[in-house]
């Protein structure tokens, strides 16, 4: 499975049937699954903590750290799917929703290049 041949669904129908599987239901209010997504995140960042650029140049191309890197995407990203698919969110429209208000909010020819946030331009 890559990203290029599933879709959101797919993936959201994977989680849901593994966790039906395993009656898991039951542990996964919206307080634990934003808890959840974030500690995941949290252990993606740990991986860069105290790194130069260089130093994480050099893990990125380190087969073993990026297996690592990817487990923590994967972690977060499950998060983020099972909240979505229990309580019905659509990711792919929540998205576009979100680029739409970005998109003026941040507008490309005002803001290529700079990393400020709206409020400091």
């Amino acid at each position: 499975m890559t990203d290029s041949d599933v879709t959101i669904l797919e993936l959201k129908n994977a989680v849901k049937k593994f966790c039906d599987d395993r009656d898991w239901d039951q542990f996964h209010g919206p307080k634990e699954l934003a808890i959840g997504a974030s500690t995941e995140a949290a252990e993606l960042l740990a991986i860069f903590r105290f790194l130069t650029d260089q130093q994480i140049g050099e893990a990125l191309k380190d087969p073993k750290k990026r297996e690592h890197m990817s487990e923590e995407l994967a972690d977060t990203f499950y998060f983020i799917l099972r909240f979505a698919q229990m309580y019905g969110f659509d990711l792919s429209e929540g998205l576009a929703s979100k680029l739409e208000k970005n998109e003026k909010k941040y507008p490309a020819d005002k803001w290529r290049g700079s990393n400020k946030k709206y409020n400091e331009m």
